[in-house]
């Protein structure tokens, strides 16, 4: 099942959910539609467990950034880059959000499961700004989902708009160098932002 789940990612990653196949993908996991159907009722349930578990990945390993042994500003400089550094290397988890927007979120409001899964992130971001307000170096009034959605669309940005942003303005935004500065700038602006 979970090569099932695999395979159909990388197939509503690339082609969104009405061009994704479920022959494609049982063909893919050597299993039949059937089984599939079996397993997850439909294209659109085998869809939300594509999503679950897209975001299920990204919350199991922000979890073990062990952010509370760091300082306040040092723990939100790590988060900073760690989201930077996942996004980048997942593409598909940008695409299948991006897909999931052009459903007005559709599917995501059918998982019993995703909202929950999404709690720890937001509970990490308040944990490590309360820290820093009480150290004295954060400054105050800022809310934590505000927080997490700044830092989440700093990073997104770099993939989901690199083809465009790149044929526009004539930047190379897969070149390892231009990345890394900017990394460092995503995440200086988000540590400025915060900071007193």
């Amino acid at each position: 099942m979970d090569n099932i789940v695999e395979v159909a990612t990388k197939e509503f990653a690339d082609k969104g959910l009405s061009g994704a196949r479920i022959d494609e993908i049982a063909a893919l996991t050597h299993t039949s539609k059937r089984m599939i159907y079996y397993y997850f009722t439909s294209k659109e349930g085998l869809y939300v467990a594509v999503l679950e578990e897209a975001y299920r990945r990204i919350r199991s390993i922000e979890a073990t950034l062990n952010l509370d042994d760091l300082e306040p500003e040092a723990a939100l400089r790590k988060l900073v880059g760690f989201t930077f550094d996942y996004q980048l290397a997942n593409p598909d988890f940008i695409r299948l959000v991006m897909t999931e927007n052009i459903h007005n979120g559709e599917f995501l409001a059918q998982s019993k499961t995703i909202q929950q899964l999404n709690v720890p992130v937001i509970n990490a971001v308040k944990a490590v700004y309360d820290r820093g307000v009480k150290a004295g170096v954060f400054r105050r009034g800022l809310d934590a989902v505000e927080l997490h959605m700044s830092i989440s669309a700093l990073c997104f940005f770099n993939v989901a708009n690199r083809h465009t942003f790149a044929l526009i303005f004539k930047r190379d935004m897969t070149d390892p160098e231009a990345m890394e500065g900017r990394r460092k700038n995503i995440v200086e602006m988000v540590a400025r932002f915060v900071s007193k």
